[in-house]
């Protein structure tokens, strides 16, 4: 009995195989264990075009050889396949990091460099303004204006942003530490949760009432973000002296007062 289209359809797209591929995976599964020709009859797969499909399967793992004659070949188990497919892309996903990381080395990178200093030099820095959207984006920026500090980083969020970028805080906080840039942060949000953060970073952290998000560095760049909605990430970069230094005043007067001195 042949296997129905819709389930070697969406099996095949889900395994990224081909249509003979599937068919003869899924007629394997089916039986457990099996010949070549009965693969054939039971997958509907040309008898001539089974041996080939089966050492795919067999390279790609879908598929093993069981001792003795006559041959026969049994079916992986499916969750050892997500398994192992999920492994593969980890280690594709680990490859592609380390191959994008080697490009900073390349004599392009450093014309592609050249390029944006050459672009930026005409414009004076009070003047640059740039919007920004989507998590990635935002946090991408974050970390670079973070990075080039030199003396002070302030930092006004929630505690469940600090969380769920602990990795990404974790690595920048023990930066700036060894690097002596000061830091202040205060955040907004469950009482219990800052006391947790505190001792997951190994940092104090003040508690506000507000729920404003914005990182000043050096009092010279601000990024503030124009919207609390996950799915709807806007922000605001500055590169202004004038209105970072304000802003961080304003942030220092009212942590005073929180604090009462």
């Amino acid at each position: 009995m042949l296997v129905e289209q819709d389930l070697v359809k969406k099996v095949k797209d889900y395994f990224d195989l081909n249509i003979y591929e599937t068919k003869v995976w899924l007629a394997l599964l089916k039986r457990g264990v099996a010949s070549a020709s009965e693969i054939a009859s039971g997958s509907g797969v040309p008898r001539s075009r089974t041996y080939d499909v089966l050492e795919s399967l067999e390279k790609r793992g879908f598929a093993i050889v069981k001792i003795g004659k006559p041959v026969k070949y049994i079916g992986v188990k499916p969750k050892m396949i997500l398994e192992k497919l999920k492994n593969n892309v980890r280690t594709r996903a680990e490859e592609k990091i380390v191959e994008i990381s080697q490009i900073k080395n390349t004599s392009e990178f450093e014309n592609l460099e050249s390029l944006y200093i050459q672009g930026l030099q005409p414009v004076k820095k009070e003047d640059i303004t740039v919007a920004l959207k989507g998590r990635s984006n935002i946090s991408n920026h974050i970390r670079d204006i973070i990075n080039h500090a030199k003396e002070e980083v302030i930092i006004c969020t929630n505690v469940e942003e600090i969380i769920s970028k602990a990795k990404l805080f974790h690595q920048t906080f023990l930066a700036l530490k060894k690097s002596n840039v000061k830091l202040k942060i205060a955040l907004s949000g469950d009482e219990k949760l800052i006391r947790h953060a505190e001792k997951k970073f190994d940092m104090k952290f003040r508690k506000v009432n507000i729920h404003a998000k914005f990182f000043i560095v050096d009092r010279k760049e601000i990024l503030f973000y124009l919207s609390k909605a996950a799915d709807e990430d806007t922000a605001i970069w500055l590169n202004s002296e004038f209105f970072s230094g304000a802003f961080a005043a304003m942030f220092d007067k009212a942590i005073k007062n929180i604090n009462g001195k």
